[in-house]
This record gives structure tokens, C-alpha cells and sequence, in this order.
């Protein structure tokens, strides 16, 4: 394991306790490593707090959102910490605050650009840190770092770890607008996501970047939320729009593989959160959790929507868990910190990463 990188050199020692494995697991590089973190509201550290719009602000900025790991609300989607949160403190590294987050900020460490309801497309829910603007956000840290010195911004953003969670939004919109469209411009749309998405990669790699890590689309017919838009599914998935995820995944691992076949020094890796999360969704006891279908917090079916701070005169409309880590679900779209500590301690074992 001499060739890995020291996050996941890290990661893995971390992992080897866990699983109380005979052999330890040695890291032969100390040096440090930044941790770049793109995407959507499942990777959001509190971005969304600085933004102008009101509706963006409020979604994570109440009670019960933070109650279990920090004690009050941060701006993350959920009880606790995000998958980058987690990431972080496996390898060492200090959690990493929203990019907007006014002071000063240690871009060596890396820097998080994730914004709730993003997507890959502008259109998707304007007025988000969409993906375009989150790469604009990297060009000015790499600006930051070159002041320090043109060879240390380069070994930095060369050596670093490009963790990416987007495309949910999109497809989901998408599912809303037109629950019922035809495969033919599914696909369409689906491979007009994946061009803008791999646009944005290209540049990232012309701006240094060289190891990519993605947790791929998870199954959007099968979040609680999907339960309250559509009654009539009771305890079943909506598949027109995990169908939508399926397709958007297998186009994913198609371009990747392409571009470590035609990028000198590009490698990449890709948690299956879709099939993690489908088969806990199922068959939640054989992974610890309790509940895998319905959310911790919220009202109406499954306690899919209205998770937060929403009362008449002073009622909440809404109910919340006495354990969230006994739930997969959080609120009606986002995991509990429980099924985050689930996924990122998978997203890094060593079957499911290429050797970044």
C-alpha cells in the first residue's frame, strides 16, 4: 500500500482498528493532504447559511438539525456530521467550514464548496452554489494558494482529494417536472448532465486536480420525501426515479474510466452509494439501524417533509425520534449521521477505492 495517498493511508489504519484486523495497516507518506469537496446538500457544511435567499437559508438553520454531534444547528442537512465531516477527522484533518464562512481560512487543509439543493445544471434551483459556481470557488482558492508560492499551490492541488456528491438534484427536478417521460429523453437529459458535469472535470484537472473520488446518485425513489409526494406508493420506491440514478451512475463510470484512459495521472474511485443505500433501506436490522424507510424527523407519510422549526401557535407540526441513529433517514431526504458513518466508512475500505 506504499502508492496510497496519505488520506487514505489514514483511513484505512482507522478502518484496520475497527475490524480488529491481525495485520496493521502501515502509511509510508506523511505528508500532508488537502481534502476539495464539491456537491450538493449531502455534502453541505453550512454553506447555504451565507446565501441571499431566505428559503435556502432556513432549511438546516433549526432545531433538531445538529442536535446529536454538535449540539445546535450548523446549516448541514442533517442530526449530525456530513460524509466530508467524517472523511476529514479519518484522515487527520480539521473539519473542513462552509467556504463562505466569513475569516480566514486554511486552504492547505482543502475547502468545501457543497450547497444545498446544487445541481450539476444552472437551472437547477438558481440561486444554489450550483456546481459552475462551486468550481469558480476553487479557481480563487488556487489563486489564495498561489500566493504562497506558484510549486507549493501546485504540489497541494496535484496531491489533494477531489470529493464530488451532485446530480441528485437534478434528476429529481427533473422527476417532478416529468414523472412520466419517455426513456428517449431521460437519456437525453441524463447525458446532458454527465457533459456538464465532465466539462467541470476536465477543468479541474487543467487546474491541477488528479485524484477524484464520487459517491454516485443514491436511490431518489426510495427517500422518505418520495412517500409523502406520492401516497399511493406506501412502502414501496418510485422506480421512474431511481431509474433516473441507474443511468446517470452507469454514464458516470463510463466517462470516468475514460478520463484515466486519456489523462496522464488521473485516478478516480466511486462509492455505489446507490446500492448501499437500497439494500439498508430494505433490510435495515442487518446493518445496525431500526427504520429504513420512514425519517427520524418530520410529518405526513413516513415523515417525509416539514422536518424543523415550522409550528402554530407554538405546536410543532412535526415529530422528531427519540435515537436518530436508529434510523437511516434523518428528514425526509437526508441520512442520519449514523447511516453518514455507514457510508463514508465504506466509500473508504479497499475494495471500494482504486488505489487513489
Amino acid at each position: 500500500m506504499a502508492n496510497l495517498s496519505f488520506i487514505f493511508c489514514e483511513i484505512l489504519m482507522i478502518l484496520a482498528t475497527i475490524l480488529l484486523l491481525v495485520e496493521p495497516v502501515k502509511c509510508y507518506s506523511k505528508q500532508h493532504k488537502a481534502l476539495f469537496v464539491f456537491g450538493d446538500s449531502l455534502f453541505d457544511p453550512g454553506n447555504n447559511k451565507y446565501l441571499n435567499d431566505t428559503k435556502l437559508k432556513v432549511v438546516a438553520t433549526m432545531w433538531p438539525y445538529g442536535e446529536t454531534y454538535f449540539k445546535h444547528p450548523t446549516g448541514r442537512v442533517c442530526d449530525g456530521r456530513v460524509v466530508p465531516d467524517l472523511i476529514a477527522q479519518f484522515a487527520k484533518l480539521p473539519i473542513l467550514p462552509p467556504y463562505l464562512q466569513p475569516g480566514t481560512h486554511r486552504f492547505t487543509d482543502g475547502a468545501n464548496f457543497a450547497s444545498g439543493r446544487a445541481g450539476v445544471l444552472s437551472e437547477t434551483h438558481p440561486g444554489t452554489i450550483q456546481l459552475r459556481l462551486q468550481l469558480s470557488y476553487f479557481k480563487a482558492v488556487k489563486e489564495s494558494l498561489k500566493r504562497k508560492g506558484d510549486e507549493k499551490a501546485k504540489n497541494v492541488l496535484n496531491d489533494a482529494v477531489y470529493l464530488f456528491s451532485i446530480g441528485g438534484n437534478d434528476y429529481f427536478s427533473f422527476y417532478q417536472t416529468y414523472p412520466n417521460a419517455s426513456q428517449f429523453y431521460k437519456g437525453k437529459f441524463v447525458k446532458m448532465v454527465i457533459a456538464n458535469l465532465t466539462s467541470v472535470l476536465k477543468e479541474i484537472y487543467d487546474l491541477g486536480g488528479r485524484k477524484i473520488a464520487f459517491q454516485n446518485v443514491g436511490p431518489l425513489g426510495c427517500i422518505p420525501a418520495m412517500k409523502t409526494i406520492d401516497p399511493k406508493l406506501g412502502s414501496a420506491c418510485a422506480d421512474e426515479a431511481s431509474s433516473l440514478a441507474r443511468l446517470h451512475n452507469r454514464y458516470l463510470s463510463i466517462v470516468l474510466n475514460k478520463l484515466e484512459s486519456h489523462l496522464a495521472g488521473f485516478k478516480y474511485s466511486i462509492f455505489d452509494c446507490y446500492n448501499a443505500f437500497g439494500d439498508r433501506v430494505n433490510n435495515p436490522s442487518k446493518y445496525g439501524f431500526k427504520e429504513g424507510k420512514a425519517a427520524c424527523c418530520g410529518s405526513g407519510a413516513y415523515r417525509g417533509g416539514n422536518c424543523g422549526g415550522i409550528t402554530i401557535n407554538g405546536t410543532k407540526l412535526y415529530q422528531v425520534c427519540s435515537n436518530p441513529g436508529e434510523y437511516l433517514w434523518f428528514d425526509g431526504v437526508h441520512p442520519t449521521e449514523s447511516a453518514n458513518f455507514s457510508k463514508a466508512s465504506l466509500e473508504w475500505r479497499p475494495k471500494n477505492h482504486r488505489a487513489l
